[in-house]
């Protein structure tokens, strides 16, 4: 049973922690020396000090966060320890700085009296947009306090689900649009659904006119329309150069006057590099 949701403080301080850990990390502090100092910074009166503690000594001893996280379940949700996990795996795709972005935004949401349907998507996209794993993922997801039974039912099928109906029409199946369409449809204004109801009218509007499309215009639709948060994004690959053309050349110039100096200082320049050969064999300088 998963364990209650802490207070709204907590994720105050939790959004603050994962943000300058972020920005730490940026400013290639290890996280060491992030775990080691931020702790003074948490308020004093919440939990997380003390589970920075514990992070930090997980950390030294197994070299991974996560692990720290997932032995803080009444703490950390399994869906904030399954992000890092998959950020600290050794052949991870997925980078650390976008990981810690990720619960910085979900912990700012869940702050902001958040909604399971919020909630659900907001960590659904996450999934889909990192391409972290569904089976794992949504297990995860399944263990948050946010959601009651008929939540975690769900959830856990919807692997298997995916796999025959594509995500716009399972939300709309399940929403109070699809219910009132079919009221409408058959002139029955007391009929009610024979499964538990998790989405309300405007979310199934939005997901019955995606239907067939790319999920993601549905997130976008419903970012847009509804207020869910939005999932942070990798940041672009770079497509202009580094530096201008001009301190490029400088700089390739610098480099070739330090590996001359190395080579004089181990024993003599190698001038053959600068020969070029004549028609007749002879070398001449170039």
């Amino acid at each position: 049973m998963p364990s209650p949701p802490i207070d709204r403080e907590e994720y105050i301080e939790q959004a603050h922690f994962f943000r300058n850990y972020r920005e730490r990390i940026e400013e290639n502090v290890s996280a060491q020396e992030v775990l080691a100092g931020i702790g003074e910074e948490i308020l004093a009166t919440t939990k997380l000090p003390m589970a920075i503690d514990f992070l930090r000594a997980e950390l030294l001893q197994h070299g991974r966060v996560s692990d720290g996280m997932s032995h803080l379940s009444h703490y950390f949700t399994p869906f904030q320890a399954f992000v890092m996990g998959k950020a600290e795996q050794e052949d991870a795709r997925f980078d650390m700085r976008v990981a810690l972005r990720v619960l910085e935004q979900e912990a700012e949401y869940r702050a902001e009296e958040a909604a399971p349907q919020g909630l659900f998507v907001y960590q659904f996209e996450c999934l889909a947009r990192n391409r972290l794993g569904y089976d794992a993922g949504l297990k995860a997801v399944a263990g948050d306090p946010m959601f009651n039974d008929d939540w975690r039912l769900w959830i856990v099928r919807l692997p298997g689900l995916l796999g025959t109906s594509d995500f716009a029409t399972l939300l709309y199946r399940r929403s109070e649009h699809r219910i009132e369409e079919h009221r409408r449809r058959t002139r029955d204004p007391g009929y009610s659904a024979s499964y538990p109801v998790l989405f309300g009218v405007p979310e199934g509007r939005i997901a019955k006119a995606n239907i067939g499309k790319d999920p993601l215009y549905m997130f976008a639709a419903l970012q847009r329309q509804l207020g869910y948060p939005r999932v942070p994004r990798p940041a672009p690959p770079r497509t202009t150069p580094l530096f201008e053309p001009a301190v490029e050349t400088r700089f390739q110039r610098l480099e070739a006057r330090l590996r001359l100096l190395e080579a004089e200082q181990k024993g003599g320049i190698d001038l053959s590099q600068f020969m070029k050969e004549r028609p007749g064999g002879d070398g001449v300088m170039g």
